[in-house]
């Protein structure tokens, strides 16, 4: 399977800016992606968050008609905190408006404020997680579907809007630790591995997602295997680090304020053993050692909060144009 690559838009910004300007960046930078050949553009999601993070399938939606042919995507959306019933017709809109282009990214979410908020027990987000999904899909099949869980009932039911000439809409799931990244090999289409994760945690708990996969009975020869990474390519390798450091850290303060202070305490480690940051030819290097551990998609998050547009549209060109044909 040849190895495709995406863009995951980091569309979060300080409450003091202007949203519909970004919003228009976000338009100008699909468009040069579209024209650059990538694949994909996903989206983010949360609630309640400390910057204005737009609601992921009305973003996608605005951005239908400036994406080409590229997938629409979630990564992740945090299905725990909706309703299956609302999620499904959010997804089979968003597909018949796209024409059959869109990847429901989900995962279980982790912020106490966006559980309080909604009344939700977090102690119950995995099982919630399970059946949330399981009604999604049954009420995107093509029959009447029934379901009597813990959490959700339906008796008989169908999405109003269903997928795009009724296709089967591919499920990644977001997962961070084995047992879970396990479960999502049972549930999901695909387990979509995050940002921050280290080159070799991530290739064995692929391995460990890949062997339930077989020994499901699961024909593995075609499977997708997701990641997102950070990404930013510049002349040198100094001003790649001195760029990241300087915006990308200020990111993951941000999730420090949600007890992860740990991304911070580990920036460093993470810059050289997660993230693609430096020259053309090593962030290929460090690529290429990502595709030979079984990753096949990438999902690059190229903009973080402060940076300007064009160094996130320097990024995307210049591997669009040194690294992209070496992997395609």
């Amino acid at each position: 399977m040849s190895v495709r690559f995406g863009l995951l838009l980091d569309h979060q910004f300080p409450t003091d800016e202007n949203l519909a300007d970004h919003l228009d960046e976000m338009i100008r930078f699909t468009e040069r992606a579209r024209d650059l050949g990538f694949d994909a553009i996903f989206g983010i999601h949360h609630f309640l968050a400390t910057l204005q993070t737009p609601q992921p399938f009305q973003l996608l939606a605005r951005l239908i008609p400036h994406s080409g042919s590229m997938l629409l995507g979630t990564s992740v959306y945090v299905s725990t905190l909706s309703h299956p019933v609302q999620i499904a017709e959010e997804i089979g809109t968003l597909d018949q408006l796209s024409r059959g282009r869109v990847v429901f990214g989900a995962g279980i979410g982790y912020r106490d404020e966006e559980f309080n908020s909604f009344g939700i027990d977090r102690a119950t987000r995995g099982p919630r997680f399970v059946e949330s999904l399981e009604v999604i899909k049954g009420l995107l099949g093509n029959r009447p579907f029934d379901f009597s869980g813990k959490f959700f009932e339906v008796e008989q039911m169908q999405s109003s809007v269903k997928p795009f000439d009724n296709r089967k809409i591919p499920f990644w799931i977001g997962a961070n630790a084995p047992e879970t990244i396990q479960r999502a090999a049972r549930i999901g289409d695909a387990w979509i591995a995050s940002p921050n994760v280290k080159l070799n945690w991530a290739i064995g708990n692929l391995k460990a997602f890949m062997e339930i996969r077989k020994q499901m009975g699961i024909p593995i020869a075609n499977q997708v295997n997701p990641i997102a990474r950070e990404l930013l390519i510049s002349d040198s390798e100094e001003t790649a680090e001195q760029y990241c450091k300087q915006f990308l850290k200020n990111e993951y303060l941000e999730y420090s304020k949600y007890d992860l202070d740990h991304f911070v305490e580990m920036f460093e480690e993470l810059i050289e053993k997660s993230f693609l940051v430096g020259t053309a030819p090593s962030v290929a290097n460090k690529l290429e050692k990502f595709v030979d551990g079984g990753f096949n998609f990438f999902l690059f998050r190229t903009f973080w909060s402060g940076m300007p547009y064009e160094y996130a549209i320097e990024t995307i060109e210049r591997f669009s144009k040194d690294i992209m044909p070496k992997f395609k």
